[in-house]
Protein backbone atom coordinates (compact mmCIF):
# COMPACT_ATOMS: atom_id res chain seq x y z
CA UNK A 1 0.00 0.00 0.00
CA UNK A 2 1.48 3.21 -0.87
CA UNK A 3 1.98 6.01 1.22
CA UNK A 4 3.41 9.67 1.12
CA UNK A 5 6.34 10.18 4.25
CA UNK A 6 6.48 13.88 4.24
CA UNK A 7 8.49 16.37 6.56
CA UNK A 8 6.66 19.35 7.75
CA UNK A 9 7.80 22.75 7.80
CA UNK A 10 9.56 23.61 4.67
CA UNK A 11 8.05 26.68 2.54
CA UNK A 12 7.38 26.15 -0.80
CA UNK A 13 8.81 28.39 -3.44
CA UNK A 14 8.98 28.46 -7.27
CA UNK A 15 7.25 27.75 -9.84
CA UNK A 16 4.11 24.84 -11.10
CA UNK A 17 2.22 24.13 -14.06
CA UNK A 18 -1.31 23.04 -13.72
CA UNK A 19 -2.20 20.31 -15.45
CA UNK A 20 -5.58 19.98 -17.83
CA UNK A 21 -8.93 19.49 -15.55
CA UNK A 22 -9.67 15.93 -14.65
CA UNK A 23 -13.71 16.58 -14.08
CA UNK A 24 -13.72 18.09 -17.61
CA UNK A 25 -11.51 15.64 -19.64
CA UNK A 26 -13.65 12.67 -18.40
CA UNK A 27 -17.43 13.58 -19.76
CA UNK A 28 -15.15 14.88 -23.04
CA UNK A 29 -14.33 11.61 -23.15
CA UNK A 30 -17.71 9.59 -22.95
CA UNK A 31 -18.41 12.14 -25.54
CA UNK A 32 -16.77 10.59 -28.02
CA UNK A 33 -19.68 7.62 -27.66
CA UNK A 34 -21.90 9.98 -30.23
CA UNK A 35 -19.45 10.56 -32.74
CA UNK A 36 -20.83 9.59 -35.90
CA UNK A 37 -17.84 10.13 -38.02
CA UNK A 38 -14.31 10.89 -37.57
CA UNK A 39 -12.18 11.27 -34.48
CA UNK A 40 -11.96 13.32 -31.05
CA UNK A 41 -8.65 14.36 -30.52
CA UNK A 42 -8.36 16.07 -27.01
CA UNK A 43 -5.16 17.66 -25.78
CA UNK A 44 -3.54 18.40 -22.05
CA UNK A 45 -5.44 15.03 -20.60
CA UNK A 46 -4.17 14.99 -17.10
CA UNK A 47 -2.28 11.44 -16.48
CA UNK A 48 -4.56 9.82 -13.53
CA UNK A 49 -5.96 7.06 -12.74
CA UNK A 50 -9.39 8.10 -13.57
CA UNK A 51 -8.48 8.76 -16.82
CA UNK A 52 -7.38 5.43 -17.08
CA UNK A 53 -10.30 4.01 -15.69
CA UNK A 54 -12.56 6.05 -18.16
CA UNK A 55 -10.64 4.76 -20.99
CA UNK A 56 -11.11 1.36 -19.78
CA UNK A 57 -14.87 2.25 -19.78
CA UNK A 58 -14.89 3.43 -23.13
CA UNK A 59 -12.72 0.37 -25.12
CA UNK A 60 -15.29 -1.98 -23.76
CA UNK A 61 -17.78 0.49 -25.09
CA UNK A 62 -16.45 0.00 -28.40
CA UNK A 63 -14.09 3.10 -28.28
CA UNK A 64 -10.82 3.04 -29.39
CA UNK A 65 -8.38 5.28 -27.60
CA UNK A 66 -4.62 6.05 -28.57
CA UNK A 67 -2.90 8.02 -26.27
CA UNK A 68 0.32 10.05 -26.90
CA UNK A 69 1.49 12.82 -24.05
CA UNK A 70 -1.32 14.58 -22.92
CA UNK A 71 -2.99 13.88 -26.49
CA UNK A 72 -6.02 11.45 -26.38
CA UNK A 73 -7.41 9.99 -29.81
CA UNK A 74 -11.32 8.81 -29.52
CA UNK A 75 -12.70 6.93 -32.43
CA UNK A 76 -15.91 4.76 -32.20
CA UNK A 77 -15.02 1.30 -33.57
CA UNK A 78 -18.24 -0.42 -32.30
CA UNK A 79 -21.61 0.54 -31.39
CA UNK A 80 -22.21 -3.24 -30.90
CA UNK A 81 -21.95 -2.78 -26.84
CA UNK A 82 -24.54 -0.72 -24.44
CA UNK A 83 -23.30 -2.09 -20.96
CA UNK A 84 -20.87 -0.56 -18.87
CA UNK A 85 -20.07 -3.25 -15.98
CA UNK A 86 -19.59 -3.06 -12.68
CA UNK A 87 -16.61 -3.76 -12.24
CA UNK A 88 -15.72 -0.82 -13.91
CA UNK A 89 -17.90 1.88 -13.63
CA UNK A 90 -17.58 0.53 -9.43
CA UNK A 91 -14.43 2.31 -9.37
CA UNK A 92 -15.19 5.45 -10.51
CA UNK A 93 -18.45 7.23 -9.82
CA UNK A 94 -17.91 9.95 -13.54
CA UNK A 95 -18.17 6.96 -15.36
CA UNK A 96 -21.88 7.13 -14.80
CA UNK A 97 -21.20 10.02 -17.05
CA UNK A 98 -21.78 7.79 -20.17
CA UNK A 99 -25.32 7.29 -19.64
CA UNK A 100 -26.49 10.00 -21.82
CA UNK A 101 -24.41 9.80 -24.56
CA UNK A 102 -25.36 5.76 -25.11
CA UNK A 103 -28.67 7.15 -24.41
CA UNK A 104 -28.40 9.49 -26.79
CA UNK A 105 -26.30 7.82 -29.78
CA UNK A 106 -27.58 3.99 -29.24
CA UNK A 107 -30.64 4.42 -27.57
CA UNK A 108 -30.05 2.54 -24.91
CA UNK A 109 -27.40 1.97 -22.03
CA UNK A 110 -27.33 -0.10 -19.03
CA UNK A 111 -24.72 1.29 -16.83
CA UNK A 112 -24.05 -0.06 -13.33
CA UNK A 113 -24.54 2.40 -10.23
CA UNK A 114 -21.47 4.67 -10.22
CA UNK A 115 -18.83 4.12 -7.31
CA UNK A 116 -16.04 6.54 -6.21
CA UNK A 117 -15.17 8.16 -3.13
CA UNK A 118 -16.87 8.05 -0.38
CA UNK A 119 -18.20 11.72 0.75
CA UNK A 120 -21.90 11.33 1.38
CA UNK A 121 -25.38 10.82 -0.66
CA UNK A 122 -24.96 11.69 -4.35
CA UNK A 123 -27.80 10.02 -5.74
CA UNK A 124 -28.71 9.93 -9.97
CA UNK A 125 -32.02 10.68 -9.71
CA UNK A 126 -31.71 13.71 -12.00
CA UNK A 127 -30.07 12.50 -14.49
CA UNK A 128 -32.73 9.82 -14.80
CA UNK A 129 -35.07 12.36 -14.61
CA UNK A 130 -33.66 14.62 -17.55
CA UNK A 131 -33.96 11.42 -19.62
CA UNK A 132 -37.16 10.79 -18.74
CA UNK A 133 -37.96 13.60 -20.00
CA UNK A 134 -36.43 13.10 -23.09
CA UNK A 135 -38.74 9.78 -23.81
CA UNK A 136 -36.09 7.43 -22.37
CA UNK A 137 -38.07 4.68 -20.51
CA UNK A 138 -35.49 3.98 -17.38
CA UNK A 139 -35.28 1.60 -14.07
CA UNK A 140 -32.42 0.42 -11.79
CA UNK A 141 -32.52 -3.55 -12.01
CA UNK A 142 -30.04 -5.55 -9.84
CA UNK A 143 -27.50 -2.58 -9.36
CA UNK A 144 -27.88 -1.63 -12.96
CA UNK A 145 -29.56 1.70 -14.61
CA UNK A 146 -31.27 0.77 -18.07
CA UNK A 147 -32.60 3.15 -19.91
CA UNK A 148 -33.87 3.05 -23.28
CA UNK A 149 -35.63 4.84 -25.84
CA UNK A 150 -37.09 3.93 -30.00
CA UNK A 151 -36.58 7.36 -30.34
CA UNK A 152 -35.82 10.42 -28.20
CA UNK A 153 -37.78 14.18 -28.57
CA UNK A 154 -36.69 16.88 -27.11
CA UNK A 155 -38.28 18.10 -23.62
CA UNK A 156 -38.31 21.01 -20.66
CA UNK A 157 -36.80 20.02 -17.22
CA UNK A 158 -35.82 21.17 -14.16
CA UNK A 159 -32.46 19.94 -13.21
CA UNK A 160 -32.65 21.79 -9.63
CA UNK A 161 -32.07 19.25 -6.53
CA UNK A 162 -31.79 20.11 -2.58
CA UNK A 163 -28.54 20.46 -2.93
CA UNK A 164 -28.40 23.10 -5.99
CA UNK A 165 -27.86 21.99 -9.54
CA UNK A 166 -26.39 18.62 -10.65
CA UNK A 167 -22.88 18.80 -12.55
CA UNK A 168 -22.83 15.43 -13.94
CA UNK A 169 -26.56 15.74 -14.85
CA UNK A 170 -26.53 18.36 -16.51
CA UNK A 171 -23.46 17.41 -18.76
CA UNK A 172 -25.82 13.63 -19.13
CA UNK A 173 -28.30 15.23 -20.30
CA UNK A 174 -27.12 17.84 -22.93
CA UNK A 175 -25.29 14.38 -24.13
CA UNK A 176 -28.50 12.90 -24.93
CA UNK A 177 -30.38 15.90 -25.89
CA UNK A 178 -27.84 16.78 -28.74
CA UNK A 179 -29.06 14.43 -30.80
CA UNK A 180 -32.87 14.37 -29.98
CA UNK A 181 -34.87 15.71 -32.42
CA UNK A 182 -36.72 18.96 -31.28
CA UNK A 183 -35.59 21.31 -28.62
CA UNK A 184 -34.27 20.74 -25.18
CA UNK A 185 -34.31 23.32 -22.45
CA UNK A 186 -32.97 22.90 -19.48
CA UNK A 187 -33.49 25.07 -16.36
CA UNK A 188 -31.26 24.98 -12.95
CA UNK A 189 -28.28 23.37 -15.29
CA UNK A 190 -24.81 23.41 -13.77
CA UNK A 191 -22.77 26.35 -14.54
CA UNK A 192 -19.37 25.11 -13.39
CA UNK A 193 -16.44 25.68 -16.40
CA UNK A 194 -16.45 22.06 -16.80
CA UNK A 195 -19.93 21.83 -17.82
CA UNK A 196 -19.72 24.97 -20.13
CA UNK A 197 -16.48 23.40 -21.85
CA UNK A 198 -18.32 20.32 -22.70
CA UNK A 199 -20.92 22.26 -23.84
CA UNK A 200 -18.16 24.31 -25.92
CA UNK A 201 -16.91 20.51 -27.05
CA UNK A 202 -20.06 19.70 -28.41
CA UNK A 203 -20.63 22.67 -30.32
CA UNK A 204 -17.66 22.19 -31.78
CA UNK A 205 -18.45 18.75 -33.14
CA UNK A 206 -22.05 20.21 -34.48
CA UNK A 207 -24.14 20.53 -31.36
CA UNK A 208 -26.20 23.24 -31.87
CA UNK A 209 -26.11 24.92 -27.29
CA UNK A 210 -27.33 28.36 -26.88
CA UNK A 211 -27.04 29.99 -23.48
CA UNK A 212 -23.75 28.07 -22.06
CA UNK A 213 -22.55 29.10 -18.95
CA UNK A 214 -26.50 29.95 -17.71
CA UNK A 215 -28.26 28.17 -15.76
CA UNK A 216 -30.96 27.78 -18.62
CA UNK A 217 -30.02 25.41 -21.96
CA UNK A 218 -31.46 25.37 -25.13
CA UNK A 219 -30.56 22.08 -27.27
CA UNK A 220 -31.15 22.17 -30.53
CA UNK A 221 -31.28 18.57 -32.00
CA UNK A 222 -29.10 17.58 -34.62
CA UNK A 223 -28.55 14.17 -37.11
CA UNK A 224 -24.96 13.70 -36.37
CA UNK A 225 -21.86 15.25 -34.54
CA UNK A 226 -18.27 14.62 -36.17
CA UNK A 227 -14.82 14.61 -34.97
CA UNK A 228 -12.64 17.57 -33.76
CA UNK A 229 -9.22 18.77 -32.00
CA UNK A 230 -10.14 20.18 -28.53
CA UNK A 231 -8.28 21.69 -25.43
CA UNK A 232 -8.60 21.10 -21.88
CA UNK A 233 -9.02 23.50 -19.64
CA UNK A 234 -6.87 24.05 -16.86
CA UNK A 235 -8.30 21.98 -13.24
CA UNK A 236 -9.06 24.94 -10.70
CA UNK A 237 -9.15 22.46 -8.03
CA UNK A 238 -5.38 21.55 -8.75
CA UNK A 239 -4.50 24.73 -8.68
CA UNK A 240 -6.19 25.95 -5.52
CA UNK A 241 -4.72 22.66 -3.97
CA UNK A 242 -0.82 24.47 -4.69
CA UNK A 243 -2.44 27.89 -3.57
CA UNK A 244 -3.28 26.35 -0.15
CA UNK A 245 -0.16 24.59 -0.16
CA UNK A 246 1.88 27.65 -0.79
CA UNK A 247 -0.55 29.72 1.90
CA UNK A 248 0.29 27.16 4.42
CA UNK A 249 4.04 26.58 4.64
CA UNK A 250 4.23 30.30 4.50
CA UNK A 251 6.27 30.15 0.82
CA UNK A 252 6.14 31.85 -2.40
CA UNK A 253 4.57 30.03 -5.70
CA UNK A 254 3.74 31.22 -8.70
CA UNK A 255 1.03 28.79 -10.42
CA UNK A 256 0.93 28.73 -14.36
CA UNK A 257 -0.86 27.58 -16.88
CA UNK A 258 -4.06 28.29 -14.50
CA UNK A 259 -7.32 30.38 -15.16
CA UNK A 260 -7.50 33.01 -12.62
CA UNK A 261 -11.42 33.58 -13.62
CA UNK A 262 -12.12 30.49 -12.54
CA UNK A 263 -10.96 31.02 -8.74
CA UNK A 264 -12.16 33.89 -7.92
CA UNK A 265 -14.11 32.75 -4.77
CA UNK A 266 -10.94 30.50 -3.62
CA UNK A 267 -8.75 33.84 -3.95
CA UNK A 268 -11.01 36.39 -2.51
CA UNK A 269 -11.47 33.80 1.38
CA UNK A 270 -7.29 33.34 0.84
CA UNK A 271 -6.96 36.75 0.92
CA UNK A 272 -9.45 37.17 3.42
CA UNK A 273 -7.08 34.86 5.81
CA UNK A 274 -4.21 37.15 5.09
CA UNK A 275 -2.53 35.43 2.16
CA UNK A 276 -0.91 37.91 -0.51
CA UNK A 277 -2.09 36.95 -3.99
CA UNK A 278 -1.16 38.35 -7.09
CA UNK A 279 -2.95 37.26 -10.62
CA UNK A 280 -2.26 37.64 -14.42
CA UNK A 281 -4.12 36.38 -17.43
CA UNK A 282 -2.82 32.32 -17.19
CA UNK A 283 -1.12 32.61 -13.33
CA UNK A 284 -0.89 33.08 -10.00
CA UNK A 285 1.10 34.01 -7.24
CA UNK A 286 0.70 32.64 -3.71
CA UNK A 287 2.80 34.13 -0.96
CA UNK A 288 1.97 33.61 3.24
CA UNK A 289 3.04 33.46 6.93
CA UNK A 290 1.56 30.00 7.58
CA UNK A 291 -0.61 31.71 9.90
CA UNK A 292 -4.35 32.94 9.19
CA UNK A 293 -7.41 35.15 9.99
CA UNK A 294 -10.31 33.72 10.72
CA UNK A 295 -12.94 33.00 7.22
CA UNK A 296 -16.51 31.52 7.21
CA UNK A 297 -16.79 29.39 4.11
CA UNK A 298 -20.08 27.79 2.80
CA UNK A 299 -19.73 25.82 0.21
CA UNK A 300 -21.64 26.52 -3.23
CA UNK A 301 -22.43 25.92 -6.77
CA UNK A 302 -20.22 27.75 -8.88
CA UNK A 303 -19.12 30.65 -8.67
CA UNK A 304 -19.49 29.73 -4.98
CA UNK A 305 -16.69 28.33 -2.80
CA UNK A 306 -15.82 24.74 -4.63
CA UNK A 307 -16.50 21.77 -2.20
CA UNK A 308 -13.35 19.69 -3.79
CA UNK A 309 -11.58 23.19 -1.90
CA UNK A 310 -13.10 22.31 1.75
CA UNK A 311 -10.88 20.35 3.14
CA UNK A 312 -7.94 22.48 1.78
CA UNK A 313 -8.97 25.16 2.79
CA UNK A 314 -10.46 23.93 6.44
CA UNK A 315 -6.44 22.89 6.75
CA UNK A 316 -5.51 26.68 6.28
CA UNK A 317 -8.38 27.62 9.05
CA UNK A 318 -6.52 24.86 11.32
CA UNK A 319 -3.91 27.61 12.16
CA UNK A 320 -6.56 30.41 12.16
CA UNK A 321 -6.10 32.74 14.74
CA UNK A 322 -9.84 31.83 16.21
CA UNK A 323 -12.54 30.24 15.03
CA UNK A 324 -14.10 30.21 12.11
CA UNK A 325 -16.63 28.08 10.60
CA UNK A 326 -16.98 26.17 7.21
CA UNK A 327 -19.70 24.64 6.41
CA UNK A 328 -21.05 22.10 3.25
CA UNK A 329 -24.08 23.11 1.29
CA UNK A 330 -23.45 20.45 -1.41
CA UNK A 331 -22.20 17.30 0.32
CA UNK A 332 -23.13 17.90 3.79
CA UNK A 333 -21.34 14.61 5.13
CA UNK A 334 -18.45 15.48 3.42
CA UNK A 335 -16.05 15.78 6.93
CA UNK A 336 -14.10 12.50 7.13
CA UNK A 337 -10.77 14.82 7.35
CA UNK A 338 -11.82 16.31 10.25
CA UNK A 339 -11.12 13.32 12.26
CA UNK A 340 -7.49 12.90 10.53
CA UNK A 341 -6.67 16.84 11.39
CA UNK A 342 -7.80 15.99 14.46
CA UNK A 343 -4.71 13.32 14.78
CA UNK A 344 -2.65 16.30 13.66
CA UNK A 345 -3.47 18.44 16.69
CA UNK A 346 -6.27 20.22 15.10
CA UNK A 347 -9.11 21.59 16.95
CA UNK A 348 -12.26 21.06 14.87
CA UNK A 349 -16.05 20.38 16.46
CA UNK A 350 -18.50 18.97 14.07
CA UNK A 351 -22.02 20.78 14.24
CA UNK A 352 -24.14 18.85 11.42
CA UNK A 353 -23.41 20.61 8.03
CA UNK A 354 -20.69 22.54 9.12
CA UNK A 355 -17.19 21.98 10.88
CA UNK A 356 -15.92 24.41 13.55
CA UNK A 357 -12.53 25.10 13.19
CA UNK A 358 -10.80 26.44 16.26
CA UNK A 359 -7.23 27.64 15.19
CA UNK A 360 -4.13 26.32 17.27
CA UNK A 361 -0.86 27.46 16.44
CA UNK A 362 0.94 24.45 14.91
CA UNK A 363 -0.09 21.18 13.62
CA UNK A 364 2.21 18.25 14.34
CA UNK A 365 2.75 15.16 12.40
CA UNK A 366 1.23 11.79 12.51
CA UNK A 367 0.05 8.68 11.11
CA UNK A 368 -3.46 9.84 8.99
CA UNK A 369 -5.61 7.95 6.04
CA UNK A 370 -7.59 9.43 3.22
CA UNK A 371 -10.84 8.91 2.71
CA UNK A 372 -11.12 10.38 -0.57
CA UNK A 373 -9.36 12.50 -2.99
CA UNK A 374 -9.98 15.87 -1.71
CA UNK A 375 -10.03 14.94 1.78
CA UNK A 376 -6.15 13.47 0.65
CA UNK A 377 -5.60 16.86 -0.22
CA UNK A 378 -6.92 18.68 2.31
CA UNK A 379 -4.17 15.70 4.74
CA UNK A 380 -1.52 17.20 2.45
CA UNK A 381 -1.72 20.34 2.51
CA UNK A 382 -1.92 20.09 6.03
CA UNK A 383 1.06 17.94 6.25
CA UNK A 384 3.72 20.23 4.15
CA UNK A 385 3.15 22.61 7.12
CA UNK A 386 3.10 20.72 10.13
CA UNK A 387 6.25 19.67 12.66
CA UNK A 388 7.88 16.45 12.38
CA UNK A 389 7.05 13.62 9.50
CA UNK A 390 3.55 12.46 8.70
CA UNK A 391 2.51 9.22 7.32
CA UNK A 392 -0.38 9.66 4.61
CA UNK A 393 -2.33 6.11 3.21
CA UNK A 394 -4.27 5.55 1.01
CA UNK A 395 -2.57 7.58 -1.79
CA UNK A 396 -4.05 5.95 -4.45
CA UNK A 397 -6.87 8.64 -3.82
CA UNK A 398 -4.82 10.99 -4.66
CA UNK A 399 -3.29 9.35 -7.59
CA UNK A 400 -6.98 9.73 -9.20
CA UNK A 401 -6.95 13.54 -9.11
CA UNK A 402 -3.37 14.78 -9.37
CA UNK A 403 -0.74 14.06 -11.62
CA UNK A 404 2.53 12.83 -10.38
CA UNK A 405 2.18 15.61 -7.19
CA UNK A 406 4.85 14.61 -5.05
CA UNK A 407 7.49 15.34 -7.72
CA UNK A 408 5.60 18.31 -8.91
CA UNK A 409 5.94 19.31 -4.71
CA UNK A 410 9.17 18.26 -4.19
CA UNK A 411 10.46 20.52 -7.36
CA UNK A 412 9.12 23.34 -4.72
CA UNK A 413 11.09 22.50 -2.25
CA UNK A 414 8.78 19.90 -0.07
CA UNK A 415 10.03 17.01 1.50
CA UNK A 416 8.03 14.03 0.36
CA UNK A 417 8.24 10.68 -0.79
CA UNK A 418 6.12 8.15 -1.68
CA UNK A 419 6.76 4.70 0.21
CA UNK A 420 5.10 1.24 -0.13
CA UNK A 421 3.99 0.76 3.73
CA UNK A 422 4.72 -2.87 4.73
CA UNK A 423 1.05 -4.31 5.83
CA UNK A 424 2.68 -4.44 9.24
CA UNK A 425 3.21 -0.72 9.60
CA UNK A 426 -0.28 0.37 9.21
CA UNK A 427 -2.19 1.20 11.57
CA UNK A 428 -4.86 -1.03 12.39
CA UNK A 429 -7.99 0.69 12.14
CA UNK A 430 -10.08 2.04 9.11
CA UNK A 431 -10.98 5.45 7.73
CA UNK A 432 -14.31 7.37 9.34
Amino acid sequence: MDAFIIEGGHPLRGTVEVRGAKNAALPMMAAALLLDEGKLVLRRVPNLADIKSMANVLQELGVRIDRRGDEMTLQVVSDKNCRASYELVSKMRASVCVLGPLVGKRRRAEVSMPGGCSIGDRPIDLHLKGLAALGASVAVERGYVIASARRLAGGTMYLGGPMGSTVTGTENVMMAAVLAPGTTIIECAACEPEVQEVAKLLVKMGALIDGIGSPRLTITGVKKLHGCTFDIIPDRIEAGTFMAAAAMTGGDVSIEKCNPDHLMCVTECMRQAGAIIETGPDWIRVRGNGMFHPVNVATLPYPGFPTDMQAQFMALMTRGEAISIVTERIYPERFHHVREFGRMGANIVREGPSAIVIGVKELSGAPVMASDLRAAAGLLVAALAARGETVLQRIYHLDRGYDQIEKRLESLGARIRRSDLKPEAAPLREAV
